[in-house]
């Protein structure tokens, strides 16, 4: 069984979704980031970076366990685990690769610190104004690439995908339309109404209940 451990953050959101679409059996356990339990010991064991999402893959013939952190890294593992959503011919690999480093880089810091800045009580305006300019720049980014193909790294559906709709999903807590972007707007919508994402979401947003 692969164990997940996790919160409602769109970082954790992403491993569910992927898990959903390949159809591996999974547990969810909640770790209360509003509680402080990524803090614990015991979570600290399993990620001393003390964030979330963490996957504990259980061998069982071999009775050893693969503890993941970084949903990046959480993604490959199980796409290449499942022999899913991940090609196997090297330039459409690399195309997502490079998604996922761009992601990493680029995507998922300007997303976060307008996150942070949005939930402040009194925030900034020019500090808010530069986050959210960020965020554009690589919202456009993505929707010059996808108003020539259906997916993110190409035309087939793929890990990329999953990591960019993490952050994405989250778009209006920090105070971003998609109007702008037509064609990340279509991704978007495409993705959402995916059955194993309308799915993740449910699971993920009931561990903060």
């Amino acid at each position: 069984m692969l164990k997940v451990h996790a919160y409602a953050t769109p970082n954790s959101l992403k491993v569910p979704i992927a898990l959903e679409e390949m159809g591996l059996d999974y547990q969810l356990i909640p770790v209360n980031l509003r509680q402080g339990e990524q803090k614990t010991d015991i979570f600290k064991a399993m990620n001393s970076n003390q964030k979330v999402p963490v996957l504990v893959d259980r061998s069982i013939l071999e009775g050893t366990d693969v503890v993941l952190s970084e949903s990046a890294a959480i993604l490959v593992y199980l796409a290449e685990k499942s022999g899913q959503l991940l090609p196997k011919d090297i330039s459409l690999r690399g195309k997502v690769f490079e998604q996922l480093f761009f992601h990493a880089s680029g995507v998922s810091p300007a997303f976060l610190q307008a996150f942070v800045i949005a939930i402040q009580s009194s925030p900034q305006a020019e500090a808010q104004a530069r986050a959210l300019s960020e965020v554009e720049r690589v919202l456009g980014v993505l929707n010059h690439g996808l108003k020539y193909h259906r997916y993110v790294a190409g035309d087939t559906y793929s890990i990329a995908d999953i990591a960019h709709f993490g952050w994405i999903w989250r778009h209006q807590a920090v105070g971003v339309s998609l109007d702008k972007f037509p064609s990340v707007n279509r991704w978007y919508a495409e993705i959402l109404a995916r059955p194993a994402v309308v799915k993740a979401i449910e699971k993920t947003m009931a561990l903060a209940r």
